[in-house]
């Protein structure tokens, strides 16, 4: 099998974000750092997944693990979603999933939440950041990211995994105040946080709402669009090029672009036509190979990758996975997704 050619000396992922055509697609894939690698097992088999986060010298280690493997021309920063909820006052602890001791429910409990400053509450963070940028090579680009804040009070609410998302969606129903002040006060939270990692380092942002899914499009127009919008405009006011993602949102689309985010990232239940349809020619979309295609044999992950391509054509597009890559997924499978995308060329 074919290694996947070198990159060229030119930041493709920022072309393409920038709404630009490239001859190649540029690639990255969500949760490329991580979890199917030997060498980031070895790095876990040592320090606990908060070690890691919070210390800037494994961060980097294993941010760079897969752009040494694979030459992906983006990375995006180790760390988690929830990390800056801590500072500001939540309990966590990952055992081996998230769970947080003090459940927020009442204004009380809203009045208990500390003000969130980056760079005072996680300078570990940035400084990964700025080490991890110095520590690529030039013509990678480096992605920062955060959790958008319904995902994150999806957690805080319910104290852990959020589904079946009861208790959250009662407070968005019966309290909508409490809730939209909530959501507030972590959408200010998460821009700061994103231009904070845009200054030390990061040369685009990702927001990653993985549980917007669950609301309906009136809901996510009503209680979850004007939290995000204020993100996104401070973004782009800042001058930041910028990603949504949520997964399940296939209903969402026609709201997705009100958002004002620079790229849409699109799980593997959208189609990329429709998106297309019902956001505009001249919007950027990320993704969307189904993560379980990776699986499959070398035919199966070249026919499915070659249909994004071809179904991209001449435009601006980031080719990734339509959520995290999984942790079963064989090495090699990924280097042959690479070859199709690099050296098959566009449709």
């Amino acid at each position: 099998m074919a290694e996947p050619t070198t990159l060229t000396p030119t930041r493709t992922y920022m072309q393409n974000v920038r709404g630009e055509t490239t001859e190649t697609l540029p690639v990255w894939l969500m949760r490329q750092a991580g979890r199917y690698l030997p060498e980031y097992l070895e790095v876990r088999g040592k320090y606990s997944f908060l070690d890691v986060c919070h210390t800037p010298e494994l961060a980097c280690e294993v941010t760079l693990q897969p752009i040494r493997r694979y030459g992906f021309d983006a990375s995006i920063l180790f760390s988690d979603i929830l990390v800056p909820l801590a500072p500001m006052g939540a309990k966590i602890d990952f055992n081996p999933g998230p769970e947080i001791a003090n459940p927020l429910r009442t204004y009380d409990d809203l009045k208990q939440v500390k003000t969130f400053e980056a760079r005072e509450k996680l300078p570990e963070v940035l400084e990964a950041v700025s080490l991890i940028r110095r520590e690529l090579p030039e013509e990678t680009s480096f992605i920062g990211f955060a959790g958008a804040p319904f995902t994150l009070a999806s957690y805080w609410i319910e104290g852990g995994k959020p589904e079946p998302f009861a208790t959250i969606k009662t407070m968005m129903y019966t309290e909508p105040k409490l809730f939209h002040e909530f959501l507030d006060q972590l959408a200010q939270m998460v821009a700061e946080y994103l231009v904070a990692q845009a200054e030390a380092g990061a040369n685009a942002v990702q927001v990653f709402d993985t549980w917007a899914g669950v609301l309906t499009l009136k809901d996510f127009r009503e209680h979850l669009l004007p939290s995000l919008h204020k993100i996104f405009t401070r973004l782009r006011e800042a001058g930041i090029p910028s990603t949504y993602y949520a997964k399940g949102a296939a209903h969402l689309l026609p709201a997705l672009g009100d958002l004002g985010a620079s790229v849409i990232s699109l799980d593997w239940r959208i189609d990329i036509e429709e998106a297309r349809r019902t956001l505009g020619e001249t919007t950027v979309f990320q993704g969307n190979l189904d993560p379980t295609v990776l699986l499959g044999d070398e035919a199966t992950i070249r026919r499915e990758t070659r249909h994004i391509i071809d179904v991209v054509g001449d435009r601006p597009h980031v080719f990734n996975l339509g959520h995290g890559i999984l942790r079963m997924t064989p090495i090699d499978n990924v280097h042959i997704m690479l070859d199709e995308i690099r050296n098959g060329g566009r449709a």
